[in-house]
C-alpha cells in the first residue's frame, strides 16, 4: 500500500457510520490531593479529598473514541442503569460525538463503572490507588435482550460496519449474551457486505460468520487453552483454527510483531515498526480495532486494514498516561515516518 492509497482510504472514513454494540463502561477518575487528606472522626482512617472528577466512556467506549478521532460517525447500542453513573456515561458518550439514542436504560441494572482514584503526592508523583469496580453479576434480563435485538435489526440498514465489544468475563452478565451473540452471527450471515468484527476477552471462539480480532493469548486460549501463547507456531495454528470456525478472516494482534491475518489456508504477517522511547499500550487493541473496521468499511483488503490498524496503534501507544487516539493526519505522518511505501 502506498501513501496515495492510504490517503484515499482515510478520506472515506468521514462518510462511514459504525455501530458499536456491547459493554460500555464509565471510566470515572477521581483526582486526589494527599496534602488535603483529613482523618475521619468516626473511623480514624484517612479521608481522601477529591479535587477533580473526570468521566469518559471505557471498555467499548475506547473503540468508540478511536473511531470518532478517525472521523467515523458512531452510534452505540448497550445497556446502562437508571442511576447516576448511567447519567454520567450518557453525557460522556455524547461529549465525544457518539449517538446514544440506542442505549437502553434498565432500572434493575448497574451501570458498569471503573472508579479510578488517582493520588497526587506532595512530591508531584501521581499514581492510581485501589480501583473500585461496579459490575453486574446476574444474567441480563430476557426482556432487555429482546430490546437489544430489536434495536440491532433497526440500526443495521443505516450503518456500514459493526464492532462487537464483549468485555464482561462472566457469561451472560454483559450485553453480548449467548442469545445476542447468536443474533449477531445470524445478522452477519444475512449481511455479508457489512463488516461485523468481534473483540471478546473470554469467548472469541464462540463467534461464527464474524471477523475476529483476538490478541495472541485470547486466540490460543480459545483453541488450545493449555498451550503457551508465546510460541509463534502455536499462535499461528490457533489463528487459522479460529478462521476455519468463523468462516471469516481473523486478525491476531501480536504486540510489537504486528498483526497476523489468518484467512482460509493463508497467514499474512503484517509487521509494524518497533516503537522507540516510552510507550503506553493501554487501549492499543481498541485503536487497532478502530483502524481495522474503518478500513474494511472503506473498501480495504485484509492486509491493508491490518496496516492501518498497526499505524493507528503506533500513534496511540506514544500517548503516555492516557488512552490515546489517532487522527487521519497522524496516521499519515506515522506512515511517512515508518517509510512503508513498499509494504
Amino acid at each position: 500500500m502506498d501513501r496515495v492509497r492510504l490517503a484515499s482510504l482515510l478520506e472515506r472514513f468521514g462518510d462511514l457510520t459504525v455501530l458499536v454494540i456491547g459493554d460500555v463502561f464509565l471510566d470515572k477518575y477521581l483526582e486526589l490531593d494527599r496534602r488535603l487528606s483529613e482523618v475521619s472522626l468516626e473511623t480514624g482512617l484517612e479521608a481522601h479529598q477529591v479535587i477533580q472528577v473526570r468521566c469518559s466512556p471505557g471498555a467499548a467506549g475506547t473503540a468508540m473514541n478511536n473511531l470518532r478521532a478517525l472521523g467515523v460517525s458512531v452510534v452505540t447500542l448497550g445497556v446502562i442503569g437508571d442511576d447516576g453513573e448511567g447519567y454520567e456515561l450518557k453525557r460522556a458518550v455524547r461529549a465525544i460525538g457518539v449517538g446514544s439514542s440506542l442505549l437502553i436504560e434498565c432500572p434493575d441494572w448497574l451501570t458498569p463503572t471503573y472508579t479510578k482514584p488517582m493520588m497526587h503526592e506532595p512530591d508531584g508523583w501521581v499514581h492510581e490507588i485501589n480501583r473500585i469496580d461496579i459490575k453486574n453479576r446476574a444474567p441480563l434480563p430476557a426482556e432487555i435482550e429482546d430490546r437489544i435485538i430489536v434495536r440491532l435489526r433497526e440500526a443495521l440498514p443505516h450503518v456500514h460496519g459493526i464492532v462487537i465489544a464483549d468485555q464482561v468475563p462472566e457469561a451472560n452478565c454483559g450485553v453480548i449474551t449467548e442469545r445476542v451473540r447468536g443474533e449477531l452471527c445470524a445478522q452477519a450471515r444475512n449481511h455479508p457486505g457489512k463488516a461485523f468484527v468481534a473483540d471478546s476477552r473470554e469467548r472469541i471462539g464462540l463467534f461464527a460468520d464474524v471477523i475476529l480480532k483476538p490478541n495472541a493469548r485470547e486466540a490460543v486460549r480459545a483453541v488450545q487453552p493449555r498451550a503457551h501463547a508465546a510460541e509463534r507456531t502455536v499462535v499461528e495454528a490457533c489463528g487459522m483454527a479460529l478462521a476455519a470456525r468463523a468462516h471469516r478472516p481473523v486478525f491476531v494482534t501480536v504486540g510489537e510483531d504486528g498483526i497476523l491475518v489468518c484467512d482460509h489456508d493463508h497467514i499474512d504477517r503484517v509487521s509494524t515498526r518497533p516503537a522507540s522511547g516510552p510507550i503506553d499500550t493501554v487501549g492499543a487493541g481498541d485503536s487497532v480495532m478502530a483502524g481495522l473496521v474503518s478500513s474494511l468499511c472503506a473498501g480495504a483488503s485484509a492486509r491493508e486494514a491490518a496496516i492501518v490498524g498497526n499505524l493507528v496503534a503506533s500513534v496511540t501507544i506514544r500517548q503516555i498516561g492516557t488512552t490515546g487516539t489517532a487522527s487521519p493526519e497522524q496516521v499519515l505522518k506515522a506512515f511517512d515516518a515508518a517509510n512503508l511505501t513498499c509494504v
